[in-house]
């Protein structure tokens, strides 16, 4: 299902940045991992599924009770950021159509913000990187802003910011439990394939308002 996008329905747009904007969900799968291994711990199986729908700030609490880590929650995150801004500061890329996305909606005056659940540190270094910081208004973290994308509050918020209605603030995503939660407050979204969520893109086109596997696909 791809349907393109008209314009003039939206006043803002609220992006999501890995595995919308830019190809970074497979550092992700595996970081987490990495990091108990570097602390002599054996991962559970299903990892991954059990942290997916935590903001980056709620890890650190995650492996102290599960995983019984003494090591104190800004310890824990920097020992991962250790693993991570490599990745970020250095190799990340954008997904396709991404440039071609943003110049349409800035030119035809459509306000853009980020909203993610990684953080800033990171965030900032790969947009500039990437040639694309300059196209949106502000950076909504998870963490900054003490939420999860399992709840609507952050796209809530960054709606508020760019002063435009939740009908007209189309909201970028790939993960389901995103689009869910903005849905659930009246946000349009445009889903955005990511092989992270491979088995999850029937109920995405389901629920989705637009779906696409190259953002540039959704223009005319």
């Amino acid at each position: 299902m791809v349907k393109n996008i008209k314009l003039t329905d939206y006043k803002a747009a609220i992006f999501d940045l890995d595995g919308t904007l830019l190809d970074s969900m497979p550092i992700w799968e595996s970081v987490a991992a990495d990091y108990l291994k570097t602390r002599g711990v054996r991962p559970k199986p299903n990892l991954e599924e059990e942290l997916i729908t935590l903001g980056w700030h709620e890890i650190p609490k995650y492996f102290q009770t599960e995983y019984g880590l003494c090591e104190t929650a800004e310890a824990i995150q920097c020992g991962m950021y250790e693993l991570l801004e490599a990745f970020y500061f250095y190799k990340a890329t954008l997904k396709t159509g991404v440039v071609t996305l943003l110049n349409t909606l800035r030119e035809n005056g459509v306000k853009m913000c980020v909203a993610t659940a990684t953080d800033r540190w990171l965030v900032e270094p790969a947009l500039k990187r990437c040639g694309i910081l300059g196209y949106f208004a502000r950076l909504f973290t998870c963490g900054e802003e003490e939420t999860s994308k399992s709840r609507p509050d952050i796209f809530i918020r960054a709606a508020a910011f760019l002063g435009a209605p939740i009908p007209s603030t189309l909201v970028f995503e790939d993960a389901l439990y995103a689009i869910k939660s903005a849905k659930s407050a009246g946000f349009p979204v445009a889903a955005v394939y990511d092989r992270s969520a491979h088995d999850k893109q029937e109920i995405i086109k389901e629920i989705s308002d637009y779906y696409c596997t190259f953002l540039d696909e959704l223009l005319d």
